[in-house]
């Protein structure tokens, strides 16, 4: 078979193929429905809005039933207690409606995650795991934002560095990951950003692009976990939380991977263009 013949039938099976988007609105799930539909791909958003609940087993099968593959993204945290049954629970039931591919979202050094990844990998599926460092789109979205429109960022980060990933490159790896016949079946890949900052050096980049001073105060994870309890989350996510802080933001994560550019021939984007970005359209002005 010559490559463009080869070139050819995956472009003909990425065209026919529809892909169960789980968190479809949410901060990865929204870019890889949108990355795979740039791709040709027909997406099927599985979200509590269209009758999937990862909770209810009985809307699994309906959310499932006709596809090809589907990208699993768990809503809270993929260490969290209900996570890994959850995430099995789901995958057996892809494979049973007869969907071939799965990419599960994972975290990078989280050893509590190793559960639902196993759970993936027991499913029949074929598989692949995506493990991400921390989100650039965490500084941009959900519950930092408002601080650091009011001038600070309180966060259990202390003065480790992280690999800081966008998260469009996350869904662009999800879906070089299932367009690319069989070559990531079967593999982790972990993707992250290309150099290294720590919170403090995240918060000054925004600070220095923003024009205005922006603190950084750090505190310890259950001090975090106190304040996640007076917002109103749950106790038991609140708990899974406090313990994955504890392990991840240990500098356990402090180098960069190939990833991105190993799938996708390029580089990552740099967190100095993510915040360009985000500054640009107001998203930390108070």
């Amino acid at each position: 078979m010559t490559e463009n013949t080869e070139n050819t039938e995956n472009t003909a099976r990425t065209q026919d193929m529809t892909v169960v988007v789980t968190g479809a609105s949410g901060r990865t799930g929204s870019r890889v429905a949108e990355a795979a539909r740039a791709a040709g791909l027909t997406v099927r958003a599985a979200s509590r809005a269209s009758g999937f609940d990862w909770l209810d087993g009985s809307t699994w099968a309906p959310a499932l039933r006709g596809a090809d593959a589907a990208y699993l993204v768990y809503p809270s945290d993929i260490g969290a207690p209900g996570a890994a049954p959850a995430i099995g629970g789901v995958a057996r039931e892809a494979v049973a409606q007869g969907v071939r591919r799965l990419v599960l979202l994972s975290a990078r050094g989280q050893d509590l995650a190793a559960p639902a990844e196993q759970a993936v990998r027991a499913s029949g599926a074929e598989w692949t795991i995506v493990r991400a460092a921390w989100f650039m789109q965490n500084f941009s979205e959900g519950p930092l934002v408002e601080g650091l429109r009011q001038g600070e960022l309180v966060f259990p980060g202390g003065e480790v560095q992280e690999p800081f990933v966008d998260v469009r490159d996350i869904a662009d790896v999800v879906v070089a990951a299932l367009t690319s016949g069989d070559a990531y079946v079967g593999r982790t890949v972990e993707v992250t950003g290309a150099r290294l900052l720590s919170f403090r050096e995240a918060v000054a980049e925004i600070s220095a692009v923003m024009g205005r001073a922006l603190a950084y105060v750090p505190v310890s994870a259950r001090d975090y976990g106190d304040q996640l309890l007076g917002f109103g989350v749950p106790a038991e996510e609140v708990a899974s939380l406090v313990e994955a802080f504890e392990g991840l933001l240990d500098g356990r994560n402090a180098s960069v991977s190939d990833g991105v550019r190993a799938v996708l021939g390029r580089e990552a984007r740099d967190f100095g263009e993510f915040v360009r970005e985000a500054a640009g359209v107001g998203v930390w002005k108070a």
